[in-house]
Formats: C-alpha cells, structure tokens, sequence
C-alpha cells in the first residue's frame, strides 16, 4: 500500500504534477485544495507526511493526524508550528534548511538598493504624476557602506559573499561567534548588537524569531541607530516592533525601510 504525503498549502496541479514526478515508488501525494481547518483535518486524517509552507499547523491539525510520522517544513522557519504537540505525539519535524538561501539573500540585496535609492518611492511617485517624490531624503549607494547582519545563517552567510562585490564592511552578531577562519572566508567580522546597531547602514535581519529575538528591534533600538541607515527585514515579523518602526520613519530617526517576512 503506498504512502502518502499531503501538502497542506492550497498549491496549483501543475505544482502538484511536477512534484509527482520526484517521488519514489511507493508513495502518492495529495494537496489542498481550499482554506480551512475542517478541510486540512479531513486532508491529513490518513497521510503519513505533512508538507507545509505557509500553512500554521496547530495541535488540532497534528492530532487529526492519524498515521502522521513526519511534518515537513516547506522552508525554514518552523514558528507557524506546534512543536510542542508534535513532540508529545512522536510526529519528527524537519526543515529544508539552506534551501532558499541564495534566493533570499539576491532578494535582500535588491531590497537594500531599492531602500537606498528611493526605487519603490519614486516608482509609486511617477505612478500618481510625481517625478522624482523622494526628494527631501538623500540617496545613498550600497557600494562602500556598513552593513550590519542580525543572524548569521545559511541567509546571512550568502548575503556577506554577494556583499562582497559592493566593497561593503560587513559586520555580524549571532549567539556563537565563527572561527577566525569562517571570518576571513565570509568577509565578515562580529560584532556586538550594539555596535551593530550603530555602525550600520543598512540592519539586515536574519535571526529566528525566538522569546529572545521578540521585538528585539524596538524604539530603543532604532534610537541608536544612524538617522542615514535602512532597516531589512526578511526574516519574521515580530522581530520589529511594528508601531515603533513606523514611529521610526515617520520621525526621520532612520532612512528608510524595507520588509518581506
């Protein structure tokens, strides 16, 4: 009897088709084909392994997992599932850890030149008859300037070697530091979170979203940091505390800021 595997994001046939295409003999695979919790639960009741990308797995969810041995991560990020409750009934988490790392880190460095030189606020501006709206905030290149990264994984690593190429000074914190050698290969050298945030041009945020990193980027924060730096965002978004960051540029107390979470 073969063994399924259930995605659980409401993906398109043509996504599910070419997955099919990779499986082993031996196993089938469904997807979900609507929102809802009552349809998950119906989905997943006789599936051996979970995929989820975007999709918050509750205990409810894990339980209605009769066979579940496996819940997959269709990413890296596992905070949109109980790890308690999986714990408790022996179903193993895993994550594709490394996966999205040079697509991210591409991302993020459009985000920091899209930030810098005012692209998106010039873009919108000419969209309502505006040539040239950002004038009253300089813009800035990449090239040459500080930047700082907040988590220093598979992300972050691919950030530092892409900001190689923009002559930039990389400085970086995460709870345990690299060897001298993982510096010199990466480009980067650690650094306090405050020095980090005082130094840096450009914040980029790549850490996890743990009860220590929770709105670790709050007022406080910001204060310290450059009125010329950007903030990116592409990691989670209780990271930033929202009320505080829009306090933060409409204030003029940093540049500008960009965020994908």
């Amino acid at each position: 009897m073969p063994q399924k595997i259930v995605v659980l994001d409401a993906i398109s046939e043509a996504v599910a088709q070419r997955l099919r295409g990779l499986l082993p003999a031996g196993f089938e695979l469904t997807h979900a084909t609507q929102l809802g919790q009552a349809h998950l639960q119906t989905i997943i009741a006789d599936a051996d392994y979970a995929i989820s990308g975007q999709v918050a797995v509750n205990g409810e969810l894990l339980r209605a997992g009769r066979k579940l041995k496996l819940l997959h991560k269709w990413g890296v990020g596992v905070d949109n599932f109980d790890i308690d409750t999986a714990r408790q009934i022996g179903v193993k988490v895993a994550r594709t850890t490394g996966s999205n790392s040079v697509p991210v880190a591409e991302f993020t460095i459009g985000l920091m030149i899209g930030t810098l030189r005012h692209i998106a606020h010039g873009h919108h501006g000419l969209q309502n008859g505006l040539w040239q709206s950002w004038r009253g905030r300089d813009p800035f290149l990449l090239s040459g300037k500080t930047v700082g990264l907040l988590g220093f994984g598979a992300i972050g690593k691919a950030v530092a070697r892409l900001l190689a190429g923009f002559q930039c000074r990389v400085l970086y914190n995460k709870p345990h530091r690299l060897t001298a050698q993982q510096e010199q290969e990466y480009g980067a050298s650690y650094a306090p979170l405050a020095q980090l945030l005082a130094e840096a041009d450009v914040l980029s945020l790549h850490c996890p979203l743990t009860p220590q990193t929770l709105g670790l980027i709050d007022r406080t924060a910001l204060s310290t940091m450059k009125s010329t730096a950007t903030l990116i965002n592409v990691a989670r978004g209780g990271i930033v505390n929202e009320a505080d960051l829009v306090w933060a540029l409409r204030e003029r107390v940093i540049h500008s800021a960009a965020v994908d979470v």
